[in-house]
């Protein structure tokens, strides 16, 4: 085990049965692996669908995953923040994207999948169970935030499963939850410009206990959040994520 990588390995098999049920793997779905570690899921994905493409930074694991799977498994050795998963799809049916995402990079991980969203039919991930709540939080919740508000234009979440420390080796300090994360064939809502929304989320959030009036001065300008209803008192956790839509296109 690699600090470094942040491994902590699955190895509950009722937890591993849940997950692929979940998943539902079929011959012919072209299934990517993110992080498969001793190959735990690697296995059971690799018993239904006959090939898959994984993933694995740690070099070690990588030729262990290799030498028990052999070619059929096409692995690529490398840190998946640098990887082009739109060029692992080609031409190709949409990747399904499934991982035991390490909690160091989750979030930024989560972000660059997002961006390659088009090239991705589905994606189930384990996550830090506190990212997950984030994900799936309403307007209103103390873990309603930056990471709600950026995914919901894009994409639909579902909660699968709750996954205690104990099902990895070693154990987390933090309990983890595993979700379906779905692309949606047409945006949810207009955001307008992309790094517009990107800025007025951030600045809305980067100081929660701000006033939006103060919270997005300079970033939109006054009167705006009057004009579209809003009041200026609120709080970033207290407007849903088509509100900040609105307030990106004002912004332009």
């Amino acid at each position: 085990m690699r600090k470094r990588f942040g491994q902590h390995f699955l190895h509950d098999p009722q937890v591993i049965a849940r997950i692929v049920a979940a998943i539902e793997p079929r011959r012919g779905d072209r299934v990517l692996e993110i992080g498969p570690g001793r190959g735990a899921l690697t296995a059971p994905l690799f018993d239904r669908l006959g090939a898959l493409t994984a993933i694995e930074i740690d070099r070690d694991l990588a030729r262990h995953l290799g030498a028990r799977f052999g070619p059929a498994l096409e692995l690529i050795n490398t840190d998946v923040l640098e990887v082009d998963i739109a060029a692992l799809r080609g031409s190709g049916e949409p990747l399904r994207v499934v991982g035991n995402l390490p909690y160091n990079i989750s979030t930024p991980l989560l972000f660059r999948l997002l961006e390659q969203r088009t090239a991705i039919r589905d994606m189930h991930l384990m996550l830090q169970k506190e990212v997950v709540d984030r994900m799936v939080a309403p307007p209103g919740s103390k873990t309603y935030g930056r990471l709600t508000v950026m995914l919901a234009p894009w994409v639909r979440i579902e909660r699968l499963l709750s996954v205690g420390p104990g099902a990895f080796t070693p154990p987390p300090k933090v309990s983890s939850a595993v979700v379906r994360i779905t692309p949606l064939a047409m945006p949810a809502f207009d955001i307008g410009s992309t790094a517009s929304f990107d800025r007025v989320v951030r600045a809305a959030f980067a100081q929660r206990r701000k006033t939006l009036r103060n919270a997005l001065k300079g970033t939109v300008a006054a009167g705006v959040l009057e004009q579209l209803g809003i009041d200026p008192r609120a709080r970033a956790e207290t407007l849903a994520a088509a509100q900040y839509a609105a307030l990106a296109r004002a912004a332009g």
